[in-house]
Parts: structure tokens; C-alpha cells; sequence
């Protein structure tokens, strides 16, 4: 009877308690694996059928809450959701309904050109080197403004109808300073101003409907005042200064007159170059009669005797007539003259310099003249004025305070908040 094959013992190699994969010594395509007590085993090293056992890592251990666990809680806690809880509690228990009045306006100005200016050519009296509607912007947010405003309506009263001590937040102290009007002034009264269009929006916010409307309306009143202070200061500038060319002007004509009446006064001549024809038609008859007289002569030395009484009666008279011509020549400057004589040559000179002033004095007076006329006329008309196109409105709901909008605009930016704080922290932790 055959004995059945005997089969190698195998040695027994101890298997820790988490049952790992197995490898078997010689199986291709093995790559070294070291046991966990620290030999370095391999398939190629390990004795045939010897089993080798894959080192293994110890399993984590159970997750545990750490002390900047409860640290970011507290602080999403604090920053996340304290902030919006005491907001939604403050605006739904003790913030005030307010009231809107809303208001819009905006500057105009004319550019219709007077009868004046049409026939003399006179434009651009009055101007500005800055936008009316930008120098209204900044009155609006001035001391001055609220000053005024407070004096017509008593802003102080009108924003402390609700006591600090219910509101704190929204409502006025009335024993505050003018600085500290001007502070909720800016919390009360929006601005909104486009520099495109040039139209400025108000929105004014009261505890009462109408207080709000009053107070829009007594800015409007205010504002309207201030354009046309602007407007008359603009006018007065340019009626000013036409008017102090007038005066120039006519002063200046009074003196050429005075100087043309004294030269008149002083030569006993109204107009020299009427003289001046005068005396040129004397001589022209002087001469005429020297011609006539030198004929005579003639005559009388070819028919009489040189001892006769007439040729010498001839002879003087063509020396009168000589010296005459002479006397009115000098006169007119066109000959010789003595010392201290004046000739109508220099008179009209003279004549002629002062009707040449007066004229200029004239022209200068109705230039003048027709300036100031202009200016008056711009100054009759409003050239600027402040034009409302909404009229300040009565409310009949309370819009404000915007408490669910406001309470979820907190509580967005104070989980934000949260998030960078919490992202910052950490940053830095992992780079420590």
C-alpha cells in the first residue's frame, strides 16, 4: 500500500490582533516591507514560505473639543449675533418713528437780453467764477443755514418731541449747543446732489409729519433768500461799476466845456474858423482892392506929371492897403509877427484841441451812459432764482427708521467682521 506525500512543516510566525494583509515570501512583484518590530524583512531576503506582515499605523484617536473651539463660539456669539439681537431689541422697542418730507429744487438762470443791450451791444453784466448750484450745496451743510432754519421753526423743539432718555439714538438734547444741532442736522437732512443734472434732493426727517414739512419748507425759503442775495450782489457789482464810469464821464465832459467856454470867454471868438473865414474874406478884398489901386497908379504915371497931387494920393493909398494886408496876413498867421501877438493860426489850433476833448467827453458820457441803463435793466429783472420741482410733501407714514433693513445691514457686516477676525487668527496660527 503507497504512503501519502509528505508535506513541509510551515513555521509559525506571530499575527498581531488587526488581522493585516498578508504577503508571502517569493511572490513577484513585491517590494520591501518592514515589520513593525523593526526589521527590515523582504521577499527576496525572507526564507522560502516564510509569511511577512506589513507594518501598520495606530488608528486615530477619537476627535475632542479644545479651548479655541469654544473661543470661536464665543466670539461668533459676541461679534455675530449680540450686535444684531441689541439693534432689532433697541429698533423695535424704543427707536421712534420718524417722518420724511422730501424736497427738490434746482438754480436757474435767464439768458433774455434786454431791450438796452440789444441796440448797444452790452451782454454779460453779471456773472459768477463758481456754480450757483455748488455754492447752494455748501450752504445747505453750513452753520448758518442752520442757524437761520432754527430761528424760523426751532429745530430744537422739533427734534427733541421724543425724550434722549427714550431714544438716545435718534432723538435731540435741547440744552446741546449750535455745533451739536449742526451734527444732527446732518443725521436728519440727506443731500443728495447731482453734478451732471445740477438738481439737489432733500430729505428731511421729523417725529411729526408735519414738523418735517415745515422744516423743508423753511429750508427752501432760506435757500431762495441766499440765490437772490447772490443775484442782487451780482447786480450791484455791475450797476456799480457802470455807474462810476457814468460819473467819470461826466465829469470829464463838464471839464471839456469849461474849457472850451473859458477859451471863448478869454478871445471873445465863438467859433474860430468862422473868423478865420472872415478875416480870409477881408483880405481877399484887401487884395482885390491893392490891384485895383496899383492900376490906378499905372494909369495915372502914364497920363500925368510926376510932381501931380493925385500920384502921390495913389501911392499912400497902395501903401494903407499894403499895410492892411500885412496887419490881417500876420493876423492869420501867414506871415511875420511880433512879440505877444497871437495869430488865429494858433487860435484855432487850440479851438480845435478842445472841440476834439468834448467830442470824446460826449462819446465817452453816452457809452457810459447807455451802460449804466443796461445794468439797470439786468437789474430789474431776476437773472437768477431758485426753481423748486418738488415741493416740500406731507407724509402720512412713518418710513424711518428702517428697522429690518438696518438690523440686517448689522448683522451682515458683523458676521463679516466675524469671518476676517476668525480667517486673521488662523493665518497667523498656521505660520507660528
Amino acid at each position: 500500500m503507497s504512503q501519502p506525500p509528505q508535506v513541509p512543516p510551515v513555521r509559525a510566525v506571530p499575527v498581531s490582533s488587526n488581522k493585516p494583509r498578508q504577503l508571502r515570501a517569493g511572490s513577484a512583484g513585491q517590494q520591501p516591507i518592514a515589520e513593525a518590530s523593526g526589521d527590515a524583512r523582504t521577499p527576496e531576503t525572507a526564507p522560502p514560505g516564510e509569511i511577512l506582515n506589513p507594518p501598520v499605523a495606530p488608528p486615530a484617536r477619537p476627535s475632542r473639543t479644545k479651548r479655541r473651539h469654544w473661543f470661536l463660539l464665543a466670539s461668533f456669539l459676541l461679534v455675530a449675533l449680540v450686535p444684531p439681537a441689541l439693534a432689532a431689541l433697541y429698533l423695535w422697542t424704543r427707536a421712534a418713528d420718524q417722518y420724511a418730507s422730501y424736497l427738490g429744487f434746482s438754480v436757474r438762470s435767464e439768458e433774455q437780453s434786454s431791450a438796452v443791450e440789444l441796440l448797444g451791444g452790452i451782454t454779460d453784466l453779471s456773472g459768477s467764477s463758481s456754480s450757483d448750484t455748488d455754492i447752494l450745496f455748501s450752504y445747505l451743510t453750513s452753520q448758518e443755514l442752520v442757524s437761520k432754519v432754527n430761528d424760523r421753526v426751532d429745530l430744537s423743539a422739533i427734534w427733541s418731541r421724543v425724550s434722549v432718555r427714550q431714544d438716545p439714538v435718534f432723538a435731540y438734547d435741547p440744552e446741546g449747543t449750535i455745533e451739536d444741532l449742526l451734527g444732527h442736522w446732518e443725521s436728519k437732512v440727506n443731500i443728495v446732489y447731482d453734478s451732471g443734472t445740477r438738481l439737489m434732493e432733500l430729505r428731511v426727517m421729523a417725529f411729526d409729519p408735519a414738523d418735517a414739512q415745515a422744516v423743508a419748507q423753511a429750508i427752501l425759503d432760506e435757500s431762495t433768500e441766499m440765490i437772490n442775495q447772490l443775484s442782487a450782489i451780482a447786480r450791484e457789482d455791475a450797476i456799480k461799476y457802470s455807474r462810476d464810469e457814468l460819473e467819470v464821464s461826466i465829469e470829464r465832459l463838464k471839464d471839456a466845456r469849461l474849457a472850451l467856454t473859458q477859451f471863448r470867454n478869454r478871445t471873445q471868438i465863438v467859433d474860430p474858423s468862422i473868423d478865420t473865414q472872415n478875416q480870409m474874406g477881408v483880405l481877399v478884398t484887401l487884395q482885390q482892392q491893392l490891384a485895383d489901386s496899383l492900376i490906378e497908379l499905372d494909369l495915372l504915371s502914364d497920363t500925368t506929371r510926376s510932381d501931380d497931387p493925385r500920384i502921390s494920393q495913389a501911392n499912400r493909398r497902395v501903401e494903407v492897403i499894403q499895410s492892411r494886408i500885412e496887419a490881417e496876413r500876420q493876423k492869420l498867421g501867414l506871415g511875420t509877427r511880433g512879440e505877444g501877438d497871437v495869430v488865429f493860426a494858433d487860435l484855432v489850433g487850440e479851438y480845435e484841441s478842445l472841440i476834439v476833448d468834448r467830442e470824446f467827453a460826449e462819446t465817452a458820457y453816452t457809452t457810459a451812459l447807455a451802460a449804466y441803463d443796461g445794468a439797470v435793466a439786468e437789474a430789474r429783472r431776476q437773472s437768477r432764482y431758485l426753481a423748486a420741482h418738488v415741493q416740500p410733501t406731507l407724509a402720512q407714514k412713518a418710513e424711518y427708521p428702517e428697522r429690518l433693513w438696518t438690523t440686517m445691514l448689522i448683522a451682515l457686516f458683523s458676521f463679516l467682521s466675524w469671518g476676517i477676525v476668525c480667517l486673521v487668527f488662523y493665518s497667523l496660527r498656521d505660520r507660528a
